[in-house]
């Protein structure tokens, strides 16, 4: 959740009342904001002390999608709103005085498609900052970078004066030797090239280089005297720079993503807004599209949606009236209509500044929170259900448990781990189709989801070298694989995996707490005489560069009647595996290099295998048990 501080002293202002930390406390709890900490005697024992001090603060812990209550101006007006004491603004589109000929134009050529293809902008007239609110407007950008920006990879904003510059603007893509600007806060002229050496070593913008860093066109953003305004998502120019003077702030927004991009223009907009000299009012800004039509951004629009009395009465336990729900809905900034049709139906007009609503459960979460989540009636489910758990756990828990009473030791890796430990260090190549990565980790130590619990267990025996021989330790837990179909992209493995180190490499040992967990899970081996038999396991010798060579086996299943599952890896060819025999793991002696690499001294044996073939079989077991 993002931590948003602001001046007490303001917002007692902005509310009209000063509160208590436990009165506060209470006030955002009930409208589902979290007052994070109140540095009020922090800030009173250091003026005692003599010690330089700031001004009170109050941090508040905001919802992630609720991007309206990231500054002091959307939670005093949301509170406000919320309280009764004011009306929830409207927000409006204000054109010039010769209309829609007037306004400002942005033309966006063909190549930004290249690089940044999506734009977006606001103006905002005869504004007024003071050093609190003009604080506050770099804080909310920056918290929407962090956000919903995903550190302006997906939305960047800039904000510009528009009395130094001169429209109509152009959004180009160009070639970085032919960009050429004073960067903000530098008087100095560079290429695009040289300002991405110069900020390699800067803290804060080196993190965003690599966004386009590697593009052969770089975004940029001129006015009709060529003048630079910015190069997204790097830097503004020093020419456009906002300073407290300015009064008319231009706001540019570049994206790759068309939902994120409205969302933030309209977010930055409105929140401050309420500055210009006629509150809630923005100017709209013509854009002349690469195919030659023309949009007015913002877009403002209201979304209009319908809600029902009944339905929010079903999931809250309550008798309300329309009038009330109604009533309520108006607490939390939106704006319902009584249905003229339909006595139950309340058309909904949701604000700009709510984006997080997207269907009538979410308008029925904020009639319940306007009414009170401690003042909701407590009542018993009118069915009785007994929770179970799912066959995955199960059988997971199986195996724990089974090996745990041979004595061997569970441990719990991170999930995430580096691209090296996942691969190179297991003699393994990375195919590009396997791991999901990371962007931007920022540690070497997490840049893919495991795809194998190997590395973790062999790093956890590394961290216990101290530790007397053996060590015997396994983990059951998920590993995760790309998969373009699903939805997501992957798809979760549960896998079981062990490991055994000592003077000896216990091939053995390994082979046999295998064979104990199928035991347990009531799969049979197939030996070589029974070659036919309908389901089982059985191994075949394979040639995996993690293991010893000559020292390692794949584990095979063939399940019941033969099924195959399209999600396991099918071996074919050399180890003249049936067709619909699945490879469900491996086992064997550990690469000595692979050691190395991991600076274990001893020798090892591992085995891991996935256990999602086994669900459906061990389900029908467990439903004829009970």
């Amino acid at each position: 959740m993002p931590t948003v501080a602001v001046d007490k002293a303001e917002l007692w202002e902005r509310l009209g009342q000063e509160y208590s930390s436990e009165d506060f406390d209470a006030l955002c709890f009930e409208y589902g904001l979290e007052l994070d900490e109140d540095t009020t005697a922090e800030v009173e024992e250091a003026i005692k002390k003599g010690l330089p001090a700031e001004r009170p603060q109050l941090k508040i812990e905001t919802p992630a999608n609720r991007y309206d209550l990231l500054c002091i101006e959307g939670i005093a007006r949301a509170l406000k709103v919320f309280l009764g004491k004011t009306k929830a603004p409207k927000y409006r589109l204000v054109y010039p005085p010769n209309g829609e000929s007037d306004l400002l134009t942005v033309t966006i050529h063909p190549d930004t498609k290249k690089i940044r293809p999506l734009f977006a902008c606001a103006i905002l007239r005869n504004i007024k900052f003071t050093p609190s609110s003009y604080a506050s407007f770099i804080d909310l950008q920056d918290k929407l970078h962090q956000n919903i920006c995903r550190r302006r990879q997906l939305v960047s904003i800039g904000t510009h004066d528009l009395d130094t510059l001169k429209g109509p603007f152009r959004y180009e893509a160009r070639a970085p030797k032919d960009i050429k600007f004073a960067p903000l806060n530098r008087e100095q002229e560079y290429t695009a090239e040289e300002l991405m050496t110069l900020y390699e070593s800067d803290k804060q913008l080196s993190r965003y280089l690599h966004i386009i860093r590697d593009s052969q066109v770089y975004p940029i953003i001129y006015d009709a005297e060529d003048r630079v305004l910015s190069m997204p998502p790097i830097i503004n120019s020093n020419h456009s720079k906002i300073t407290l003077n300015t009064t008319n702030v231009f706001i540019d927004v570049t994206a790759t993503d068309q939902t994120k991009l409205d969302i933030v223009v309209n977010i930055v907009a409105t929140m401050f807004s309420e500055y210009c000299a006629e509150p809630f009012t923005i100017e709209p800004v013509k854009m002349k599209l690469p195919d030659g039509s023309t949009k007015i951004s913002p877009d403002l629009s209201e979304k209009q949606m319908l809600a029902h009395a009944s339905y929010v009465n079903s999931c809250t336990g309550l008798s309300l009236k329309t009038e009330e729900v109604s009533n309520l809905l108006s607490k939390m900034s939106l704006f319902p209509t009584l249905s003229t049709s339909n006595a139950d139906e309340i058309e909904v007009s949701i604000p700009p500044t709510r984006p997080d609503i997207f269907h009538e459960c979410d308008i029925m979460e904020d009639a319940a929170i306007a009414y009170g989540f401690n003042n909701l009636p407590h009542t018993f489910p009118p069915t009785t259900t007994v929770g179970q758990p799912s066959a995955i756990n199960k059988l997971s828990d199986i195996v724990r448990l089974e090996w745990a009473l041979a004595g061997w030791v569970e441990v719990l890796p991170l999930t995430l781990c580096s691209h090296e430990e996942n691969f190179a260090f297991l003699n393994h190549e990375d195919d590009n189709q396997t791991a999901v990565k990371i962007a931007n980790p920022k540690s070497l130590e997490f840049q893919v989801v495991r795809t194998t619990l190997i590395p973790g267990l062999l790093k956890t025996i590394r961290e216990n070298r101290s530790h007397s021989l053996p060590l015997k330790i396994f983990e059951a837990g998920d590993v995760v694989f790309k998969d373009s179909k699903r939805e997501r992209q992957s798809r979760n493995e549960r896998h079981a995996a062990a490991v055994w180190c000592n003077k000896t490499a216990g091939f053995e040992i390994v082979h046999g707490v295998f064979d104990r967990a199928m035991k347990m899970l009531e799969v049979p081996r197939i030996s070589n005489s029974g070659s036919n038999a309908e389901t089982g396991y059985y191994m075949k010798e394979t040639s995996d560069p993690m293991y010893f060579p000559g020292r390692a086996a794949t584990i095979c299943y063939r399940a019941p009647n033969k099924r195959k599952n399209s999600t396991l890896e099918k071996l074919k060819g050399a180890l003249h595996v049936n067709d619909d025999d699945l490879v469900i793991g491996s086992l064997g002696i550990l690469h000595p290099s692979v050691l190395e690499k991991f600076d274990i001294q001893y020798p090892c044996s591992a085995v891991e295998f996935t256990l999602d073939p086994f669900k459906k079989q061990m389900q029908k077991i467990w439903t004829n048990d009970e």
